[in-house]
């Protein structure tokens, strides 16, 4: 079953500066050391440009006021698909005169965008535009760099990519274009989905690759990169070789968590938590790109490999420690049950007149951790002054038991705690009474025993209160991850007069530090007694989580559980395997990379005990595990399967050109035809490569 419950409580109680043209103009074929990384701020001093909205734009898209006429450029984009559109609808807006050509017929969606369109590259070529701005894929670039007429152009035309990997288009672009062409490359770190509103404080990184000495080329430099510095980007100078380091960390890693979670159709549930909603987002970003340009990001960084393997070894380290934890017990529970039943034959073999000792001991052992008989109140609780008012008793006082009772002594409860570890300053600090001897606390009888404890302590803590010095109605609470265990656990120990709620409070010191508004609170009231008084306890506990704002929803364990599975195991296992990937901040970090980022801040903080916990106390853990381990193998097959055809491809053509040379040189007579024959074999070979 699955409800929200009402609410009816009261609410709870800069832009980079343009590049300087008195700089000295320099022809770069390579960026020195020391400019390596250059990241361009606002000054203290700068005064921010006018805003106006773009037409036409998401409301919210807000654009600087466009170039002077003087800083106006004639751009020809060369790849007219999504993220050519998008690029040409800054550059009209900014009063760029914007050329057009595509394999595929665009003309359409030009002329809506104000966009010139041609069809045949020398018609395009033949209009002398000032920038060639290459948005086609990584995969294609080569060969569409290669089938444009290059003699048509101005000989110092400028030549601008944006493709994602960049030593690579740095390489191609200096071995193709002649020697008078300018070179920029850049890397816009966003596109149509991550800059719907805005390109305000996204990375732009480029290198100025080569620039001529003429002071028209540095200007025309200067104005290009402008039109991103206008719109407000985080300008950020950085050489190619430095680029591929840190987006193979980056951004590669992003797409590639991007698309394993995409594989296992995560879904939103009922109890998502925040952790959850941004891997559901990141599905969402990655899952618009098309599998090119993750292959394109693979197969032209030389880093990529290399961070597929930690990848790799980073989920294979947490499987082991999970399956090596998991063994441990196992062999604990072999070794202790073989120890336990060498005692037993020992006093077997001391003859027939200790059967009876046999039996007892047998007994005592089936009946170990049941709940001791225990002598029953006289009355139920008494009601105290203020009937909103709780005497609530904490069990487990660690940090998510310390966590709850600051909002608990807030709103007017009391709270008792017990704790194997001494919290006692802790407690007073606080406001909680706390008590070191179990026996005292439940003396206090208190209206509701919250247990706080770890999911792997919990049975072993409830057996071991004295629950016979309780009043018989008590209300039994637990706040755990898993909730079948708890249900089944309480259902076991406790006795039948005891109420028991079962509850999730899906947020934790650090999710909940700013207020629990909205935050989701489920529950499930598992026994409750038919009086008046127990109903109204049980409720007036939920309003607690009520009054602060949460999301209350009241699900069966099972159903949490199996939600809990595919959100909260997949989201605490995805952090903890970045974790162990090294994960770290670069200098042009994108919107996904930061989600995963936070991911590892937000559960590096909780124990592996908690984790593993989560795996061995979810039944449907395991399951959600081994779709991960085989997305992530399926992804790599994917990847690797795609390398091999390109390499089967280029063999076997080889194969081709080989069969047509010695078809070709069968008939020459080697001795005399050995010149030609040298000749033609270097020619090939120059053509192969």
């Amino acid at each position: 079953m699955l409800s929200f419950l009402p609410l009816h409580c009261p609410p709870p109680k800069t832009l980079s500066p343009p590049l300087s043209s008195s700089s000295k103009p320099l022809l770069l074929t390579s960026t020195p050391a020391y400019l390596s990384l250059r990241i361009r701020s606002l000054s203290t001093t700068a005064t921010r440009p006018a805003i106006t909205s773009t037409p036409g734009a998401d409301p919210g898209y807000y654009t600087q006021m466009p170039p002077s006429n003087s800083n106006l450029l004639k751009i020809a984009m060369v790849g007219f698909g999504n993220y050519g559109q998008f690029l040409a609808k800054t550059l009209v807006f900014q009063g760029h005169t914007v050329l057009a050509h595509s394999r595929t017929d665009h003309s359409l969606e030009a002329r809506s965008l104000g966009v010139s369109f041609f069809l045949d590259p020398h018609d395009l070529c033949e209009q002398h535009p000032d920038v060639i701005l290459l948005c086609t894929s990584i995969i294609s670039t080569e060969n569409v760099l290669k089938s444009l007429p290059l003699h048509r152009f101005k000989r110092n035309t400028l030549f601008v990519d944006v493709l994602s990997v960049k030593e690579f288009a740095k390489n191609l672009l200096l071995d193709v274009l002649p020697s008078d062409f300018d070179i920029i490359c850049t890397h816009p770190m966003f596109g149509p989905e991550s800059a719907n509103h805005g390109w305000d404080g996204l990375h732009f990184v480029y290198e100025n690759v080569r620039i001529g000495n003429d002071q028209s080329r540095v200007d025309r430099c200067k104005s290009f990169l402008d039109i991103f510095a206008r719109q407000g980007c985080r300008m950020v100078e950085m050489s190619c070789q430095d680029h591929d380091k840190y987006a193979a960390g980056s951004q590669f890693i992003t797409h590639t968590v991007g698309r394993v979670l995409e594989m296992l159709k995560l879904e939103s549930t009922p109890i998502s938590t925040k952790g959850y909603e941004s891997l559901l987002d990141l599905v969402d970003n990655t899952a618009g790109d098309s599998f090119d340009l993750y292959y394109g990001l693979f197969m032209y960084n030389k880093n990529a490999l290399e961070m597929l393997e930690r990848l790799d070894l980073a989920f294979e380290a947490l499987r082991k420690q999970l399956f090596g934890r998991l063994h441990d017990v196992v062999r604990k529970q072999l070794f202790g049950n073989g120890e336990r039943r060498q005692i037993l034959q020992g006093n077997y073999s001391d003859g027939h007149q200790n059967g009876a000792a046999l039996a007892s001991a047998s007994k005592a052992e089936r009946s170990q951790g049941a709940a001791q008989p225990y002598e029953y109140q006289g009355q139920i609780s008494n009601y105290i002054d203020d009937h909103s008012k709780l005497k609530i008793a904490i069990v487990g006082f660690g940090n998510f038991g310390q966590f709850l009772a600051k909002t608990l002594i807030r709103q007017g409860h009391t709270v008792l705690a017990y704790s194997r570890s001494d919290y006692f300053d802790v407690a007073r600090k606080l406001g909680v009474s706390y008590f070191s001897d179990a026996d005292d606390l439940c003396e206090e009888h208190p209206e509701v025993i919250l247990l706080c404890t770890s999911i792997l302590s919990t049975e072993n803590v409830l057996k071991s209160l004295p629950v016979q010095r309780l009043k018989r109605s008590t209300l039994f609470v637990d706040v755990l991850s898993v909730k079948e265990f708890p249900r089944n656990v309480f259902l076991q120990h406790l006795p039948p007069d005891f109420d028991i709620l079962c509850t999730h409070p899906m947020f934790g010191p650090e999710s909940g530090k700013n207020g629990w508004n909205g935050l989701p609170f489920l529950f499930d009231k598992v026994r409750v007694g038919s009086s008046e008084t127990r109903i109204s306890r049980c409720d007036r506990f939920l309003d607690i989580f009520a009054c602060e704002g949460c999301r209350m929803v009241e699900m069966s364990c099972a159903e949490h559980d199996r939600h809990a599975a595919g959100s909260q195991f997949i989201t605490h296992t995805m952090g903890r395997v970045l974790e162990k990937f090294g994960l770290e901040s670069t200098p042009i970090n994108t919107k996904g990379y930061e989600t995963l980022l936070n991911l590892v801040e937000n559960t590096a903080g909780d124990s592996f005990d908690l984790y593993y916990g989560l795996f061995m106390y979810n039944v449907n853990a395991m399951e959600q595990l081994e779709r991960l381990d085989l997305a992530f193998e399926s992804l790599k097959k994917q990847l690797f399967g795609r390398m091999h055809g390109v390499l089967r491809k280029q063999l076997f053509e080889n194969a081709e050109k080989s069969q047509v040379l010695r078809e070709e040189t069968s008939v020459l007579k080697v001795p005399q035809n050995g010149h030609a024959l040298t000749s033609y074999l270097e020619t090939l070979n120059a053509q192969n490569n």
